[in-house]
């Protein structure tokens, strides 16, 4: 029996629509190899970061604690390896209208992957800080291993971290995929980009959006379907949208963000301060004071609820 399609016929097709986006961004010339990090790569190497960091929960199933630094080196080894090679795609990437030579780069990437190396014992204290936030502050959570192999909001903080140490780095592409993978996973959505203090918890997660250059603090509560997003985004001379404009809420230490809150815009919401739930809020917030849904409207007239 013949198939009803013409497998030829559709690669032609592929191929002239791959030629016409390339002509369209100058792209044409020799056939070269992958040009930019590979996704299953980066979320194979961070599986292995998460079994590094966290061995005996994260690690294989068979591992016990006499071989664990065995089982460390040489995860981080096959990790690292990895990551230098993912970050030498990006960064000829991203010099691609003048690339240095080869072994420049690999000079580079190398040296960015030594320091990413070199914050990992600090990025598990940071995390350590996390766990606990989730453990005290959900009076369901058993344990603290519970919340470290069940919270989507851990889940979605391990990703964090390591991919707010990347975007540091100058490898903002490979933390956004690392990014992306725990929002596919959690539903939860935070830019590499946002500076998140120690003790951060999500409660439930789905829905969170925390964008690039959210600024929150210590101790900070979110819950489900809360949003610290741009209020608006200034178009330059270009037409294009201004990027790297800081547009997103700072969020002082101990602050409390109940579920569906929308914040919006360079806003400051100070130290202490609850935020109820599904209130919109493009206004600072005083510390210590309650914001609740039928009040919202009336900061704008420096009032709020306490």
């Amino acid at each position: 029996m013949s198939p009803a399609f013409d497998v030829a016929e559709v690669v032609r097709g592929l191929h002239a629509a791959r030629d016409e986006w390339r002509a369209a961004r100058n792209r044409t010339g020799e056939a070269r190899g992958r040009e930019l990090p590979s996704p299953q790569a980066v979320e194979a190497l961070v599986e292995q970061l998460k079994g590094a960091l966290f061995p005996m929960r994260l690690g294989p199933a068979d591992l016990r604690s006499d071989t664990e630094d065995f089982y460390v080196g040489h995860t981080l080894d096959t990790a690292l390896r990895s990551l230098q090679c993912q970050a030498m795609l990006e960064l000829r990437h991203a010099a691609r209208e003048a690339p240095p030579p080869d072994d420049e780069l690999r000079a580079r990437a190398g040296a960015l992957v030594r320091d990413f190396s070199l914050s990992l014992p600090a990025v598990r204290r940071l995390l350590d800080t996390d766990v606990l936030a989730a453990w005290h502050g959900d009076p369901a959570a058993r344990s603290v291993d519970e919340v470290l192999l069940c919270y989507p909001g851990v889940l979605a903080m391990i990703h964090h971290r390591l991919a707010h140490r990347l975007y540091e780095l100058g490898l903002p592409l490979l933390a956004r995929i690392v990014a992306e993978i725990a929002h596919s996973r959690t539903g939860i959505d935070i830019h590499p980009g946002a500076r998140i203090g120690a003790g951060f918890f999500i409660d439930h997660g789905t829905g969170v959006v925390i964008g690039e250059t959210a600024v929150i603090g210590e101790r900070v509560r979110l819950y489900q379907n809360v949003t610290l997003g741009a209020k608006r985004f200034p178009v330059g001379e270009d037409g294009h949208l201004t990027k790297g404009l800081p547009r997103h809420p700072v969020v002082e230490d101990d602050v409390v963000i109940y579920a569906g809150a929308t914040v919006l815009g360079r806003v400051t919401l100070g130290k202490g301060a609850v935020i109820g739930g599904n209130v919109w809020l493009t206004q600072d917030v005083p510390a210590g004071d309650t914001v609740v849904q039928a009040l919202a409207s009336q900061l704008g007239d420096g009032k709020a609820a306490r």
